[in-house]
């Protein structure tokens, strides 16, 4: 009698325990174990700092969850993307998927993946981009930048994350808006760049407000990809005032196997949409310079033709997919 009453007082405390655990996040129900969060950049770039904020919203909603952070970088993030389809297709892995990326490293060829072997489930956020020189460069604002790449062509380095990338892609549009010829020098990710920059080993940036951000009084802001001027950095005009319909960056987002469930996809779209609408979440965005978008997967189709038409017709900047 007494283990039946022990028995049923368990069921009745566990009860709410589990209720809460799976509504704490809203309508979004928490993984019931450890999420793999598996980024295909290394660690200190802008992709390692996004995760790590839905990390600490996640552990917030689903206290009983951990995410656990993994790291396979290599060739700008193909080695990942192309190795994606092989982990479990068990809601319990999760990718972080970057545009334009896994839609231009295919069209240039040597990569193990194709952008239909990607699957989003969710895009959270954009990051503009955003020219930069090191603190103690001469070059004062873009019109120094412009006068000193024209009048040494060829011989100002500007690093990016990733060769056929979003950074790659700004690099190239912003030599042909302006008509000048600067040395793209690509890293396996913004982490990696930052030290040269800082260090003065190049002579600037192509990059992404974040990294402006973080390296306030280390970098000089020169321009940026908005439609209006950042509210940090009220002082670096846009491409726009600049004379140039610029407003651009890179999407960050999560996919999984392309072998998982819709049912799981959804569940996982549903509570990255909960991470991404959290407030403590648009407050980490707004101070590390991410621009929140909410992307699922009832939209995942349409955005995805969209941005793949876009794209594709911006590759031949690079000279993709050219024999």
């Amino acid at each position: 009698m007494m283990k039946r009453w022990i028995a049923a007082m368990g069921l009745a405390l566990a009860a709410p325990l589990a209720l809460a655990q799976a509504t704490q996040g809203g309508a979004a129900a928490c993984p019931d174990k450890n999420l793999m969060y598996w980024q295909a950049f290394p660690p200190g770039g802008e992709s390692d700092l996004s995760a790590r904020h839905q990390q600490v919203v996640l552990k917030k909603r689903c206290p009983a969850v951990d995410t656990i952070i993994q790291y396979k970088a290599g060739a700008g993030g193909a080695l990942m993307w192309s190795q994606m389809n092989q982990l479990p297709a068990d809601g319990l892995n999760v990718v972080g998927v970057n545009l334009p990326h896994i839609v231009f490293q295919p069209i240039e060829g040597t990569v193990q993946y194709k952008t239909q072997d990607v699957t989003p489930v969710f895009w959270f956020h954009f990051t503009p981009d955003l020219l930069v020189v090191p603190e103690s460069s001469p070059i004062r604002n873009f019109q120094d930048f412009l006068r000193t790449a024209r009048s040494r062509p060829g011989q100002l380095t500007l690093g990016g994350s990733g060769l056929n990338s979003a950074n790659h892609a700004a690099h190239e549009r912003m030599n042909t808006a302006f008509g000048v010829k600067t040395l793209y020098v690509p890293f396996k990710g913004t982490g990696d760049m930052a030290s040269s920059v800082l260090g003065a080993q190049i002579d600037g940036a192509m990059t992404y407000v974040p990294f402006g951000l973080a390296n306030k009084g280390r970098v000089r802001p020169l321009a940026v990809a908005m439609e209006r001027r950042h509210p940090a950095l009220p002082d670096v005009p846009t491409f726009k005032e600049l004379g140039v319909d610029w407003v651009d960056g890179a999407y960050r987002g999560i996919g999984v196997p392309k072998s998982t469930p819709p049912e799981v996809r959804k569940r996982l779209s549903d509570l990255w949409m909960a991470l991404n609408t959290d407030p403590e979440m648009r407050e980490l965005a707004t101070r590390s310079g991410f621009e929140l978008v909410n992307v699922g997967v009832e939209q995942m189709d349409a955005f995805m033709a969209e941005k793949s038409k876009l794209y594709t017709e911006g590759a031949a900047r690079l000279g993709l997919g050219r024999k």
